[in-house]
C-alpha cells in the first residue's frame, strides 16, 4: 500500500511477515497467497506491502539462487503483493516454543549476523518493485546489554563497518539502494534514542541509520518530538518506523490491573517491562519477573510491558495500549513539511500468544486483524495529509 506525503515522498506501508512461522522458501510462498492475498482482498487495496521476515537459511539460499528469488517475486506479484522492506532482527526460530533472549543471536560481534544481513539485501535488491526508490531493513540493535566490552563493542562496529561496505556493493552489483536500520529495544546496549545518538552516531556512509520502533519508544518512556530532536541532531536517519503499541497499565498496584497483567505473561517472547515514578524508569527484564519475580516492580507508577498489541484494538480495562503514543509518533514523522521515512511497517508479532480470548480463530481471523491495523494505520495517515495511491 503506498501514500504520497504533500512533500511528494511515496510512503510505503505494509505488515511485517515474522508473524508467521514459515521458514522456508515454499512455506514463504504459501504464507503470501494465503495472507498477502487475503489481506489485500480484505482491504480491497490494488497492492499490499509486506515487511518479508527471511530466517536465515532461507535468505541465504535465496541470495545464492536467483530463480528461487525470482519464484518469491512471482508469487509476490501473483498475490498483489509487493516488497521494499524486510526484518532482519530474528535470525531465524521466531516461533519455537521458547525464543526469550535467543532473539539477539547472533548478534552484531558475530560474522553470522553481518552474512544474514548482506543475504537479505541482495533477495531484498531483487525482489523490490521497479520503480522503488530505495529498501530498507531492520536489525538488532548491537546486542543484548550483558556480556558487553569495549572489545565487543569494537567488534560490532567493525561489521558495521563492513555492512556500510557491503551494501554499497550490492548497489553496484544490483543497480538498487538497500539501507540498514537498528532497532532500538528494551534491554538491549541500545534502547533509547539517547544510547542510539551515543553509540551510533558516526555510522560509515549514508546506508545506516535507526529502524524507529513505536512500542518500544513507548516503553522507554519517551516523547516522540524529543527523541526525533536526537536522533537528527546526531545524524542518524529513520530508515524505517514499525508502527506497533504496547501495553500500559496506569495502576499496576490494583489486584484487577496484575491479575489482568498476568495473562499477558507468556513463554514465548521476552516481555520488558518499564515503571515511571519520580521522574525515572525502573526496569525488569520480563514481565513475570515485574509482577512476582524475586525483585518484582512496587507499582509505584505506570507500567509499560513489550507486548506488541494490536494497533487498532488495544487490550480491555482496566488495561490499555499505546495508540495514542503511536499517534503522535506519526504525527511528528510525517506531519511536517517533510517525511522523516518513506517505509512504515506494522509489526504485530504477537497474535498467536495474546490471553486467548483476544487470539484470532483461523487463518480468517487473523487475515481481519492484520487488515484492520493497517487499515487504522493508513487512516492516520491519510489525516496528517498523506494521499493513498
Amino acid at each position: 500500500m503506498r501514500l504520497r506525503h504533500p512533500d511528494g515522498t511515496v510512503v510505503h506501508l505494509a505488515y511485517c511477515t515474522n508473524v508467521h512461522p514459515a521458514e522456508d522458501l515454499d512455506g514463504l510462498i504459501a504464507q503470501i497467497r494465503t495472507y498477502g492475498g487475503g489481506i489485500r482482498a480484505a482491504l480491497d487495496a490494488d497492492r499490499l506491502g509486506l515487511g518479508l521476515w527471511l530466517p536465515a537459511p532461507a535468505a541465504a539460499g535465496l541470495a545464492r539462487d536467483p530463480r528461487g528469488a525470482a519464484r518469491l517475486r512471482a508469487a509476490l506479484d501473483a498475490a498483489g503483493c509487493e516488497v521494499v522492506t524486510l526484518n532482519a532482527f530474528p535470525y531465524s526460530g521466531f516461533h519455537a516454543p521458547t525464543v526469550k533472549h535467543d532473539v539477539y543471536h547472533p548478534d552484531w560481534t558475530e560474522r553470522a549476523r553481518l552474512d544474514y544481513t548482506l543475504d537479505c539485501a541482495r533477495v531484498l535488491a531483487r525482489i523490490m518493485p521497479d520503480d522503488a526508490v530505495r529498501g530498507s531493513i531492520s536489525t538488532v540493535p548491537l546486542a543484548w546489554r550483558t556480556p558487553w566490552s569495549p572489545g565487543r563493542h569494537r567488534a560490532a562496529r567493525d561489521h558495521l563497518d563492513r555492512l556500510a561496505e557491503g551494501l554499497s556493493a550490492v548497489a553496484e552489483a544490483e543497480g538498487r539502494t538497500i539501507r540498514v536500520g537498528l532497532e532500538g529495544e528494551p534491554g538491549c546496549i541500545v534502547e533509547t534514542t539517547a544510547q542510539a545518538a551515543s553509540l551510533l552516531a558516526g555510522l560509515p556512509g549514508d546506508r545506516l541509520g535507526v529502524c524507529l520502533d513505536t512500542c518500544h519508544l513507548a516503553v522507554a518512556f519517551e516523547e516522540p518530538g524529543a527523541a526525533l530532536d536526537r536522533l537528527g541532531a546526531a545524524g542518524l536517519p529513520v530508515v524505517k518506523l514499525q508502527a506497533s503499541a504496547a501495553v500500559e497499565a496506569a495502576r499496576p498496584d490494583e489486584p484487577a490491573t496484575r491479575a489482568a497483567l498476568a495473562a499477558f505473561a507468556e513463554d514465548r517472547f521476552l516481555h520488558q517491562v518499564r515503571e515511571h515514578a519520580g521522574g525515572a524508569a525502573t526496569a525488569r527484564d520480563d514481565l513475570p519477573d515485574a509482577l512476582a519475580g524475586e525483585a518484582p516492580l512496587p507499582g509505584e507508577g505506570p507500567w509499560r510491558v513489550h507486548f506488541h498489541v494490536p494497533v487498532h484494538a488495544p487490550p480491555a480495562e482496566p488495561l490499555r495500549g499505546t495508540g495514542d503514543h503511536l499517534t503522535a509518533t506519526l504525527g511528528r514523522v510525517f506531519g511536517g513539511p517533510a517525511a522523516l521515512t518513506d517505509h512504515v511497517e506494522v509489526e504485530t508479532y504477537t497474535w498467536s500468544v495474546l490471553p486467548p480470548a483476544q487470539r484470532p480463530e483461523g487463518p480468517e481471523g487473523l487475515i481481519a486483524g492484520i487488515a484492520g491495523e493497517i487499515a487504522w494505520t493508513r487512516d492516520r495517515l491519510t489525516a496528517l495529509g498523506l494521499e493513498a495511491l
